[in-house]
């Protein structure tokens, strides 16, 4: 049951997430919300992983956030060239 609730609140800051993402004043304020939102998604992985009894959930989010941390690097770097920065 506080699974289920974990998972609810979190799909909830994800909510939130998405609004900051499409409302951010600059772009970093966007990043750093898609960022958020792909790590509240790795915890709603591991979460439903725990809660269905399969442990090779874990792995799944372990690799989506090592997806979510390098591609957010490789968009900051993107950013930071379209800017005029070396």
């Amino acid at each position: 049951m506080i699974y289920l609730v974990l998972c609810a609140a979190l799909l909830f800051t994800i909510i939130l997430g998405l609004t900051r993402a499409f409302l951010g004043p600059s772009i970093y304020d966007r990043v750093l919300a898609v960022n958020s939102i792909g790590t509240k998604t790795v915890l709603i992985i591991a979460a439903l992983g725990f809660l269905m009894g399969r442990p090779d959930f874990t792995d799944i989010a372990l690799l989506y956030a090592l997806l979510n941390f390098i591609g957010t690097i490789a968009v900051l770097k993107y950013v930071r060239r379209q800017q005029g920065h070396n």
